[in-house]
């Protein structure tokens, strides 16, 4: 499993760094980085590269706005990607609102998905390492990511009825930098992106 590294991202890099572990819930936007955040298109997110996929890019962006918990904007662009990855920010987003149920119809579009396996992985990892829960079990269990029991356990978290909101905050980082680098690859008409 690779390490996420910001610089991989071109004009993205700077909006990455610091890392960030976001709330489980919506967070506070952080507007000092909203005209940053404004000012780039699909065409300045992938610079110096070519174009490859406008939907791509503009699936980085709504990962981008969500990034720094700003829920409505990053909402705003993912409804208009007709994609799986379109589908997989947006239930992202709605996880995080808390809209458990509209995120659980987004994952549906969603099914399974190129970053599942590796998710799963990585989800095991962290599970492993993080104190003992009944709740989170099934995680040592996947081989592919199961996106509906991984609400369940944000809600169950949040809710106070597990203990595990740290570990669900991880887990959710790195679904983030995952689907964020699948959809930058293929945004990014330069084979060698990443």
């Amino acid at each position: 499993m690779a390490r996420f590294n910001p610089q991989a991202y071109g004009p993205a890099a700077e909006l990455l760094a610091p890392e960030r572990l976001n709330e489980l819930g919506p967070g506070t936007p952080n507007q000092k980085l909203r005209s940053q955040l404004e000012a780039l298109s699909p065409e300045t997110l992938v610079a110096p590269h070519a174009l490859a996929r406008r939907t791509m890019a503009a699936a980085c962006l709504a990962g981008l706005w969500l990034y720094h918990d700003f829920l409505d904007e990053s909402h705003s662009i993912s409804q208009e990607i007709e994609t799986v990855e379109g589908s997989y920010w947006h239930g992202l987003m709605h996880r995080r609102e808390p809209d458990f149920g509209n995120a659980k119809y987004w994952f549906r579009r969603v099914g399974r998905h190129p970053i599942g396996p590796e998710l799963a992985q990585a989800a095991r990892k962290l599970a492993q390492a993080a104190p003992a829960d009944a709740a989170t079990e099934f995680l040592s269990e996947q081989a592919d990511w199961d996106h509906f029991q991984f609400v369940d356990l944000c809600q169950a978290a949040s809710t106070g009825r597990s203990p595990s909101a740290q570990l669900c905050r991880q887990i959710q980082q790195r679904e983030w930098q995952l689907l964020f680098d699948y959809c930058y690859r293929l945004a990014c008409a330069d084979p060698s992106v990443g």
